[in-house]
């Protein structure tokens, strides 16, 4: 099966979600600073969610130039990120119009939790046709491993936010660092083919 057909919808669907998130950012109709600073939670949210969507589709761009072939189960491990991805505009909507209170700072967490969970199964469903001696399913095994860790900081940033919601935002823009710049291993091996 052709990956270009996935690669392209996953891209549509990404593309959707950030127009989703932007329309959600209202006009002040009033012409004074005040009402754009009661727009910066709106705007923080946004900004934060339009980062992790580019870092989402960035790394889902590396990842997929490791695929040769594409099956069933790459295919539904794909939508079930497109899934748990689409649900960022609503955890971002929520958590910047209550002003980054506690429960929706944890929903927008716990989006964020799946979608980390559902990127690693979409890597476990492509390390799954590659052979244990290819030097790409080297690669994608030790950026499971960088999934996992996200995973886990995904887990104590839930827990966080019901206590501490700004040191729970804190660990989602410390796990934004962390991924920013997608696997440079991914490249250079394609470069080498």
């Amino acid at each position: 099966m052709n990956k270009t057909r996935i690669e392209t919808f996953s891209d549509g669907v990404l593309a959707i979600i950030i127009t989703i998130m932007v329309l959600e950012i209202k006009v002040p109709h009033e012409v004074n600073l005040q009402a754009l600073i009661e727009l910066f939670p709106i705007f923080t949210s946004y900004l934060m969610s339009f980062v992790f969507v580019g870092i989402y589709w960035v790394n889902h761009h590396h990842l997929f130039h490791t695929v040769k072939h594409v099956n069933g189960k790459i295919l539904w491990a794909n939508m079930g990120l497109l899934f748990a991805l689409s649900m960022i505009p609503f955890s971002t909507g929520w958590m910047g119009e209550n002003h980054f209170a506690a429960l929706p700072v944890a929903i927008y967490s716990t989006n964020l939790l799946v979608c980390g969970f559902a990127a690693f199964l979409l890597q476990s469903a492509i390390t799954a046709g590659l052979p244990k001696s290819d030097k790409i399913f080297e690669v994608i095994k030790r950026n499971m491993k960088k999934t996992i860790v996200s995973v886990l900081m995904n887990i104590i940033s839930v827990v966080c936010a019901f206590f501490y919601p700004m040191i729970s935002l804190l660990l989602t823009c410390v796990m934004a660092a962390i991924w920013i710049v997608p696997d440079r291993r991914i490249e250079k091996l394609m470069d080498d083919e």
